[in-house]
């Protein structure tokens, strides 16, 4: 008969270790139980091979190890721990895991400085490599080979868990962008976390309010893209506010989809030299006669006010002028507009967006400069990327832009 155990599992990883795979991956940010649920299954694995017969190495690597302080040692020792008919076959030392039965053995090292062992390894069962993000191509080329065994009814598998730093990492190329036939990959952030603690909810929050220019990449598992490129890296903040009175506002525009783009809106503010983002429009493929119903269902009582839109479509504006947003105008464009738009948007003490924008937040932190891909030189030339709402934005504050008001002017 039959026999089933319960092993603390995120349900996301469920799909990644139900069946045959030569590559199990996870890619995420922080506080998701990525390493804990491989750590866990490293030891299931363990377990199930070894009462089977079978014998060998359990490898767990990451790029850098000087010593065992900086493995997944305490890991792996902590999700043995947690489960007591793990804990009943292995035989934990402060310096070793293996079975009491001496088939399964873990060991701890590092690629980087530690590959010629790695190949020297017998019998590598699985070899799961953490924190995977910086391994280079050569150490995969290298490592992938030596994870050959195979019994009649198991064979060796190469485990993965990181954090995207970039999308042209070796790491992220081999197992994401070009995914083996052979793997099951999922994507695992803090939310798909079902333990996720209070106390790493607490440094979460704080990231997002302090330092949004990381948030999406730590927490998010978004790739990482601060660099000197990045127009706005710094001047923006994402924090929770309600307009008051006496701000100056609210400064409303709209940019249009073409094809494939978005449709975007924004509603901003502005008080004591701060630029606050209330409220966001985003849709892909609208077509003409859904715009104004929804936008005013993203932004309301957007209809009362003064909209600018961007100048190219006169007859989506003429449209929607009869057709819910009254008050819908053309910008005055001209040479420059952007770059002016820009700058003017720079030279405010602060910028703060509402959580309930979460794709002008994105397109903050990844409107950047054009970089030579050459010299490596950043380029006085913007990026025609992440801009729908940014777009929509200067539209909004083109008044101001084109006489070059002070944006300290406080309402009276």
């Amino acid at each position: 008969m039959s026999k089933t155990a319960q092993i603390p599992l995120a349900p996301k990883l469920l799909p990644v270790f139900n069946g045959d795979a030569r590559y199990r991956v996870a890619h995420g940010g922080r506080g998701s139980s990525k390493t804990m649920g491989f750590a866990t299954m490293m030891a299931v694995d363990g377990y199930r091979l070894g009462r089977s017969g079978v014998s060998g190495v359990l490898l767990c690597a990451r790029e850098h190890l000087v010593n065992l302080d900086e493995s997944s040692m305490e890991e792996v020792k902590a999700a043995i721990r947690a489960v007591p008919w793990l804990d009943a076959y292995y035989e934990i030392g402060e310096k070793f895991i293996r079975s009491k039965d001496r088939r399964i053995s873990f060991a701890f090292t590092g690629l980087r400085t530690n590959l010629s062992g790695v190949k020297s390894k017998a019998k590598i069962l699985r070899a799961w490599v953490d924190e995977a993000e910086p391994v280079a191509e050569k150490a995969w080329s290298t490592l992938l080979p030596t994870v050959r065994a195979q019994g009649d009814w198991w064979q060796s598998e190469i485990w993965v868990t990181y954090n995207p730093e970039q999308e042209s990492s070796a790491t992220n190329q081999r197992f994401r962008i070009k995914t083996p036939a052979a793997a099951k990959v999922t994507e695992l952030n803090w939310r798909d976390n079902p333990w996720f603690p209070e106390v790493l909810n607490a440094e979460r929050l704080e990231d997002k309010a302090k330092r949004p220019e990381t948030y999406e990449h730590v927490w998010e598992g978004a790739y990482l893209e601060i660099t000197d490129a990045q127009i706005f890296a710094n001047k923006f903040e994402m924090e929770a506010f309600e307009p008051e009175a006496h701000w100056n506002g609210p400064y409303h525009g709209m940019d249009f989809g073409f094809s494939q783009d978005e449709n975007a809106a924004t509603q901003s503010f502005i008080y004591d030299n701060t630029l606050y983002i209330r409220r966001e429009s985003y849709a892909k493929k609208l077509e003409i006669n859904h715009i104004a119903g929804r936008v005013a269902q993203d932004i309301p009582r957007i209809a009362m006010y003064t909209i600018r839109c961007d100048n190219a479509r006169p007859e989506t504006i003429s449209y929607l002028r009869n057709h819910g947003l009254p008050q819908a105008v053309a910008v005055k464009k001209g040479k420059g507009s952007v770059e002016d738009g820009v700058e003017f948007i720079k030279k405010f003490d602060r910028i703060v967006i509402h959580p309930d924008c979460p794709n002008t937040h994105r397109e903050f932190r990844l409107y950047s400069y054009k970089v030579d891909r050459l010299s490596g030189d950043i380029l006085p030339v913007i990026v025609d990327a992440n801009n729908h709402l940014i777009d929509s934005l200067r539209y909004a504050l083109e008044p101001l832009i084109r006489f070059k008001a002070e944006p300290r002017i406080r309402s009276l």
